[in-house]
């Protein structure tokens, strides 16, 4: 039998009928293969256990936006808490059994006033160990030079028109030093429960390039 061993891809299929797609394998990087050696280095001389590094890695893989928008809904129903945050955002989420590390974590709070929006512009510090993972735009290069130019326009393509009297205030992250807005608490929730206030907290109103859901939403 003839096999044609050219045509497994045709029209973008592979013989399984999954569309193909190409390997994404590429050569290490310096910085990755710096991280191969230390890690390798550490096991050998017994300071750390690949276990111990899988658990971590496991750990910081589960972080998430619910743990900030925690935080969020205490400081919304907390007064006291509110003022720690302010204060000392590291510490009071240190409160809450959320590991910070040792960056420095600022809590700006959005008013009917102020406005607060987070960006980085020279990469993408993020407050991963309360929000997780940064979506691709905030490491993006048109976000993070845009934002500090013109944040009302960028705010508007993200859906959020602010008044005009309303002050805009942007925050540059930094490697050692990260944001967390904490978006003004929505009318109509005076009844809901810190679960039920948490779950209107969106990642985006974190950041500042949106606000939290409405109860009615």
């Amino acid at each position: 039998m003839h096999h044609d061993h050219h045509n497994h891809h045709h029209d973008g299929m592979s013989p399984s009928g999954h569309p193909y797609r190409p390997d994404s394998d590429t050569s290490l990087s310096y910085w990755q293969t710096m991280e191969i050696a230390i890690r390798e280095l550490l096991i050998a001389k017994g300071v750390t256990t690949p276990s111990e590094i899988a658990a971590q890695i496991d750990a910081m893989d589960s972080r998430s936006p619910a743990n900030g928008a925690a935080v969020v809904a205490r400081a919304w129903t907390d007064p006291d808490f509110a003022e720690r945050l302010a204060q000392d955002a590291g510490a009071a989420a240190t409160e809450m059994g959320f590991d910070i590390g040792p960056m420095k974590l600022i809590a700006v709070m959005n008013t009917p006033q102020v406005h607060n929006v987070v960006v980085c512009t020279l990469c993408s510090c993020y407050p991963r160990n309360l929000l997780g993972l940064p979506p691709d735009w905030y490491k993006s290069r048109a976000y993070r030079s845009r934002t500090v130019r013109e944040p009302r326009k960028v705010l508007a393509e993200f859906g959020v028109t602010l008044p005009d009297d309303m002050q805009v205030r942007v925050h540059d992250s930094t490697a050692d030093m990260r944001y967390i807005v904490i978006p003004d608490r929505p009318a109509g929730t005076e009844n809901l429960s810190e679960a039920d206030l948490a779950a209107l907290v969106t990642r985006d109103s974190m950041i500042g390039t949106g606000l939290p859901r409405t109860p009615a939403a």
